[in-house]
């Protein structure tokens, strides 16, 4: 994006990279400079310790240096959508009268890419606020097939990065968690219409997703912790970097040091 090109306009820039122009012009609501520092400690210390409650993040803060009682940490924590004893950021809540499906995949080996693709929501901070990102992810290869950021919990982004996805091929099984971006008629008619057998993650059993919460640890711990991202734009191009490096460039142990792309089958 350039807010000063001499002969595109930022609408006409916004409709050549389908970005909402309420995704440029957006700012985070504030918080005080006290509770921004809260949260970013809360968000990297229950990234590498997501077993711990409000009551053990307090005494880690107190160790830390800062007092602050426990009814902060808990809202800090809610804002934040996150929630203790199961790794589970819960920023994906059920809707009322949507439909639930069974999980599918206990117990199934995963042989093959295309086999099962999932998608989640993550928290991503910026210096005065945070944003939402989700992801589509190939099981068997870890192969990122799409992703998308959005400033609120909308629905539509999940959507859309389904519809990015699809475009690499069908999967047999499609898992989510069961939150309202997900269970949604809108979002179950995609998978439907092309044939994919739906998946849920039973309650509280973040587990059930664990390839997308290992993508989310490396996403945070090899790029959003490091660059400290200030705006959207700054945060689009910085994971657009990072998930090209992820894909294309970054060896799996667990892939036998093979990147996503050379086991998924992908070509720049």
């Amino acid at each position: 994006m350039e807010p000063a090109h001499e002969s595109i306009s930022i609408r006409r820039q916004c409709e050549l990279l389908a970005l909402p122009r309420a995704s440029w012009y957006y700012r985070p609501a504030g918080e005080s400079d006290e509770n921004l520092g809260f949260l970013r400690l809360l968000d990297e210390q229950y990234t590498a310790t997501p077993f711990y409650g409000s009551r053990k993040m307090k005494a880690w803060l107190c160790t830390q240096g800062y007092e602050v009682n426990r009814k902060r940490v808990r809202r800090l924590l809610e804002k934040l959508g996150l929630q203790a004893i199961y790794p589970k950021p819960r920023l994906s809540l059920g809707g009322q009268g949507h439909q639930i499906y069974p999980y599918l995949l206990r117990g199934v080996p995963i042989q093959r890419v295309r086999q099962v693709w999932s998608s989640d929501i993550t928290y991503v901070r910026l210096q005065a606020g945070f944003v939402y990102l989700t992801a589509v992810l190939d099981w068997f290869s870890r192969f990122v097939l799409s992703w998308r950021l959005s400033p609120s919990l909308d629905g539509s982004f999940c959507r859309d990065a389904l519809r990015q996805a699809l475009r690499w091929g069908t999967p047999e099984v499609f898992n989510t968690d069961q939150g309202c971006q997900y269970t949604s008629s809108s979002f179950t008619a995609i998978l439907k219409q092309n044939g994919i057998a739906i998946s849920m993650d039973g309650r509280g059993r973040a587990l059930d997703n664990i390839f997308v919460e290992r993508l989310w640890r490396s996403v945070k711990y090899e790029n959003v912790y490091l660059n400290d991202y200030q705006e959207i734009p700054q945060v689009r191009a910085g994971l657009a970097a990072y998930f090209r490096f992820y894909n294309y460039e970054r060896p799996h142990q667990s892939l036998g040091y093979k990147t996503p792309a050379e086991v998924f089958g992908a070509s720049r």
